[in-house]
């Protein structure tokens, strides 16, 4: 089975370019040009990842993002017609995994689409390991059913949130710039995605953690150089 895209954007022929691109590289598309049609879809068919524009006229992106985040875990990818750090902020922060800025190259975007997918399908389908189960105090990471928990309580990460926290801990203790974490995380689909997004992802991390940003318990910021996991 294919795996299946959700395309929302109410802009017809961006969407359907998307759509087209995406069926030449053999996956199953649903395509919509309003936010409320594609909601139904998601709680109705399984998907594997959605594309969401910001700028729609009955919900937007921003919305939708959130309400998919109650909903599902698949990879989300962003687009927005600015090139505005506080719309990829504001994205980021309510679950997106990504972002693309409008005008963009359609195969840059496919590029995307498939490391999302791949690094997804990894830890969630990948057969168990010796070091599937992370645990750090009260912290525990299963790389296996893709689940943390926090003092036996579940915390819902996003894909990206999750693999970022994974990384971290499965180097415990050592200190990781930005640009190693980035490219940990999308490997050669590396696209200067600079430090804005791992800021963001590692600040949404502590608050779904509950940790305070002057004193951490877990994540701890290495000023000048980079972020650490753990527990001391």
């Amino acid at each position: 089975m294919p795996d299946t895209i959700l395309i929302v954007d109410d802009e017809v022929e961006i969407a359907d370019l998307i759509d087209l691109y995406l069926q030449n590289e053999g996956y199953a598309t649903r395509t919509f040009y309003e936010a409320q049609s594609a909601l139904d879809c998601i709680k109705q068919e399984d998907i594997d990842l959605a594309i969401l524009d910001i700028m729609m006229p009955d919900i937007d992106g921003f919305t939708l993002c959130s309400k998919v985040r109650e909903l599902r875990s698949f990879p989300i990818i962003m687009l927005t017609a600015r090139d505005d750090v506080v719309d990829k902020i504001t994205g980021l922060t309510l679950g997106a995994d990504d972002y693309v800025t409008k005008p963009f190259k359609p195969l840059e975007l496919v590029a995307r689409v498939k490391a999302q997918l791949r690094r997804y399908k990894k830890y969630n389908d990948e057969p168990a390991k010796s070091e599937a189960l992370i645990v750090i105090g009260g912290l525990e990471i299963n790389s296996k059913t893709h689940e943390c928990s926090l003092d036996g309580k579940a915390l819902k990460l996003t894909p990206t949130e999750f693999s970022l926290l994974r990384i971290l801990a499965s180097n415990q203790g050592a200190v990781m710039s930005s640009d190693e974490l980035s490219q940990e995380i999308w490997q050669d689909e590396y696209f200067e995605k600079g430090n804005t997004s791992i800021t963001v992802h590692i600040r949404h991390i502590r608050e779904k953690m509950g940790e305070s940003f002057e004193n951490p318990r877990y994540i701890k910021t290495v000023w000048g150089v980079g972020y650490k996991l753990d527990n001391n």
